[in-house]
């Protein structure tokens, strides 16, 4: 469908006009789907990138959280999205992390802030490409 302009490879604007000027109505409609289809894919990668976000600063805002709590802290401790279980704070520096599929890590606080700031840093790198 698009030829190479005169600029380095590149379609410039009115090379892009003409041809599309030349097009049937029904390549014009296939354009116009693969741009819808284009669009969408990008936004749903936007969403994607607000959304880990969101967790990361939810995870720093909780580790922040959690290591001004005195150690002897009763709290309730996750073991699934649903299901809490009583527990006391030991020792707050040092947590466990649920790395998916049963395993768990061993982190010091400080490292897991550290990797939430990291994490963040990239995304909003990513956002503003």
């Amino acid at each position: 469908m698009a030829t190479a302009g005169a600029k380095g490879g590149k379609m410039t604007m009115t090379t892009a006009t003409a041809e599309m000027e030349r097009m049937s109505i029904e390549q014009l409609k296939a354009v116009k789907e693969q741009t819808d289809l284009e669009v969408n894919l990008l936004q749903d990668s936007l969403n994607n990138i607000r959304t880990a976000t969101s967790r990361l600063d939810l995870a720093s805002t909780a580790l922040h959280d959690l290591s001004l709590r005195p150690q002897g802290k009763k709290m309730l401790v996750p073991l699934t999205a649903s299901l809490y279980v009583p527990g006391t704070l030991d020792e707050s520096n040092n947590v466990l992390v649920d790395v998916g599929t049963g395993y768990f890590i061993e982190c010091f606080l400080f490292h897991l802030r550290k990797l939430c700031w990291r994490g963040r840093i990239i995304v909003s790198e990513r956002l503003t490409c």
